[in-house]
């Protein structure tokens, strides 16, 4: 069911070429009807948008009012709606205390005043996906932090499927969200770059989707901005022998059954855990939904590789720079400065990742596929504009014009120096 690899410069170095590979699957077919379809939205407008709608989806687009939302909120369980609630405060505290505000200061030289301007981006984008299953927590991971950055709008845009059901309509509600249109696939990235019809241009675009829209996602980039380029979701675990193999194996399973392409890692210095997490992900698979999906995941993708040490579980870890990073050790925080390269850290045996996904209020969009070594999780950060502020008094500006002089002729801008000059 699942590779045990003793690591010895070769075996485990084998089953990372495997992730990686996993990022490189696009193809070019996808990329061609992403680009076709790109193009036809940004010429045609709306009426391309429309009928790819209709030929993908056997629907055309339409907007959701917000009464619409608020029944929908109405109608889902009470505990639902209360787990929706919690999950967006928790989002919204944790957003709120990484908020970075406007503020100056005085220059070095005196007179002078120096700082930044603080902006929410005017209007953003939020892509749900509504393929195989409903996410309403993707709402909230969307939705939450643009609002707290004080965003102009928020649009989220969504399949307009079987799966867009009630509990995702009232998480936007939940998230106040300003605007939900029922569109999705390539055509929604296109609306949403280029603007057709009802549907609005935007500044920024986040969320997850399929191929074709991580595909146009980056072929947008440029005319908007946009968060990431997701891969498959990915999970990976250091344990000692003091970890709980039922408790390791749970977390391995709850990555991989998101997808067929999905990655469980664990690494480990005992043998004996890595048979006992082994046995048990077969026994609980046996009981799970989507065994057939975690059969293709782990077979494919999924790994169990010893290591001789933890300071080698946190090298392997840092070369693969996953999404999720689970450290279950004796002393887990100890472990915490050695780790470079993750997009989200859970420490210690009562973290597991789904209590990321869903509750504990940083975000779950995450770089993937080893982009953690550059990218950052989604925040609030995410949907800030920075502006500089410059201030200077004439008496601020003698003292430094000759040096702007000497540093302007030095690259040979004469109209520079000349700006300077005339002042004096």
């Amino acid at each position: 069911m699942i590779t045990i690899v003793k690591a010895d410069g070769t075996a485990e170095q084998q089953q990372i070429a495997a992730m990686r590979e996993r990022a490189a699957k696009t193809g070019a077919g996808i990329e061609q009807s992403a680009r076709e379809i790109m193009e036809a939205v940004r010429q045609r407008g709306y009426e391309a948008v429309k009928e790819y709608s209709l030929k993908f989806d056997g629907a055309e687009p339409y907007e959701i009012p917000k009464s619409e939302l608020q029944a929908a909120a109405e109608r889902i369980a009470p505990k639902l709606l209360g787990a929706l609630r919690r999950s967006a405060e928790n989002i919204r505290a944790y957003q709120t205390e990484l908020l970075c505000k406007s503020r100056q200061w005085e220059s070095p030289m005196k007179g002078g005043t120096v700082g930044q301007v603080v902006r929410g981006l005017s209007r953003v984008g939020i892509y749900v996906p509504g393929g195989r299953a409903a996410y309403p927590s993707s709402v909230l991971m969307n939705a939450v932090p643009a609002k707290v950055a004080g965003c102009g709008e928020v649009i989220m845009v969504t399949p307009p499927t079987e799966n867009l059901n009630d509990a995702v309509l009232a998480a936007a509600w939940v998230a106040q969200v300003d605007r939900v249109i029922a569109v999705g696939g390539v055509q929604a990235v296109a609306a949403l770059t280029f603007g057709a019809g009802f549907i609005p241009r935007v500044d920024k675009l986040v969320g997850p989707g399929n191929a074709f829209v991580a595909a146009a996602k980056r072929m947008a980039y440029g005319t908007l901005d946009i968060d990431m380029v997701a891969g498959p979701s990915e999970v990976l675990v250091i344990a000692d022998e003091t970890a709980n193999p039922v408790y390791t194996a749970a977390d391995l399973l709850s990555q991989a059954e998101h997808d067929v392409m999905a990655s469980a890692v664990l690494l480990t210095t005992s043998q004996t855990l890595a048979d006992q997490v082994a046995q048990e992900m077969e026994r609980q698979t046996g009981y799970l939904s989507r065994s057939d999906v975690i059969l293709q995941s782990l077979r494919d993708y999924g790994a169990i590789i010893v290591c001789d040490s933890l300071e080698k579980c946190c090298d392997l870890a840092n070369e693969i720079a996953p999404e999720h990073l689970e450290i279950m050790t004796e002393d887990p925080r100890a472990l915490l400065p050695k780790i470079l390269n993750a997009g989200a850290v859970f420490l210690g045996r009562n973290t597991p990742e789904p209590l990321g996904d869903y509750m504990a209020g940083p975000c779950h969009v995450l770089p993937t596929s080893g982009t953690a070594r550059f990218f950052s999780p989604l925040s609030v950060e995410s949907f800030l504009k920075k502006m500089s502020i410059i201030d200077f008094s004439r008496d601020a500006l003698a003292e430094v014009k000759d040096e702007i002089i000497a540093m302007a002729e030095s690259e040979h801008l004469t109209a520079h120096a000349n700006s300077i000059k005339v002042r004096f």
